[in-house]
């Protein structure tokens, strides 16, 4: 079994894991989490996002939490920009990458930003050509890539189509995401082997939630087809809203213990990433999402 001998992890924590959460969670908090991830070694970070307040009011404090931190050299910053408009209110803070999002499933693009998946990738089509134009990379997040709430399974003609839409406005990487955990091993090589038809294995990820406790088995799935970049959530942070009591993104720790049993490299301090998890948990006031990081913290107590 020939795996990549290194792994790219992005932990999207800051915004992807916290954007649901009910409770405000002030902007200090979300920097020290920043803070703490990039002390483990992570060396990109989805920040934030730049939309509205009125739809993510958890996000409201994009642009005093860019300026508040203190940013490590070969650290990439990202930030989600779902128009034109949060583009360009997110230049002031400087991203190094900017993230747009389409979705596999027409259904979820409608009640997700209540528009076709061609019109959402028109809307996004200036906000690359902007980005691009100021040397700011640009990532794609593709979305219900095996399964959707509200058409069930998707097909990997589906896939390839909305992989085919992002290449065609000048995305540079896609990240194929099983957004609601529905997915297995194979379900997810198929999705990827339609995203490959478009984008080279260098420029591809995978974006895993454990709603069914597969996301482990799928990242090893998408290793052994060569994929070495993958979205993770410090602590598991962040919910599926679509299915009920389900768990959300994969660990980040859960996914370094796997590489690291692998004898693959990331570069990441499996302790100093559990403290980081630790730190969020407790704040928000509940146990982490991530397995191997309660198991080593229970036996950091025992010792």
């Amino acid at each position: 079994m020939k795996l990549p001998a290194h792994v790219k992890l992005v932990d999207v924590g800051p915004r992807d894991g916290l954007q649901n959460e009910k409770q405000p969670v002030p902007a200090a908090i979300k920097i020290e989490l920043v803070h703490r991830l990039q002390e483990a070694g992570l060396k990109n970070i989805e920040v934030t996002s730049f939309v509205s307040p009125k739809w993510v009011p958890q996000m409201a404090d994009n642009a005093e939490v860019m300026a508040g931190i203190q940013r490590q050299p070969g650290v990439c910053y990202s930030v989600l920009t779902p128009n034109l408009q949060g583009f360009e209110a997110s230049l002031d803070s400087h991203p190094d990458e900017i993230v747009v999002f389409g979705a596999a499933s027409e259904a979820f693009s409608q009640r997700n930003i209540n528009c076709s998946i061609a019109d959402s990738i028109e809307r996004f089509r200036p906000v690359v050509e902007a980005a691009r134009a100021r040397g700011i990379h640009v990532r794609g997040a593709m979305s219900c890539t095996v399964g959707c709430p509200y058409e069930g399974e998707i097909a990997p003609e589906r896939v390839e189509m909305l992989a085919r839409l992002m290449k065609g406005i000048g995305v540079q990487h896609v990240g194929v995401a099983d957004t609601i955990g529905v997915g297995t091993p194979l379900k997810v090589q198929r999705a990827l082997e339609a995203t490959l038809r478009h984008f080279d294995i260098d420029d591809i990820s995978g974006h895993f939630h454990d709603t069914y406790g597969q996301a482990l088995a799928n990242t090893l799935a998408s290793l052994e087809m060569g994929v070495w970049q993958f979205d993770t959530s410090v602590a598991g942070l962040g919910g599926c809203p679509y299915a009920k009591g389900a768990t959300g993104n994969v660990a980040s720790e859960d996914v370094v213990y796997l590489l690291h049993g692998l004898g693959i490299a990331t570069g990441i301090d499996l302790d100093k990433l559990i403290d980081a998890g630790q730190f969020i948990s407790d704040f928000l006031g509940r146990k982490s999402g991530s397995r191997a990081g309660t198991a080593l913290l229970n036996m950091r107590a025992a010792l």
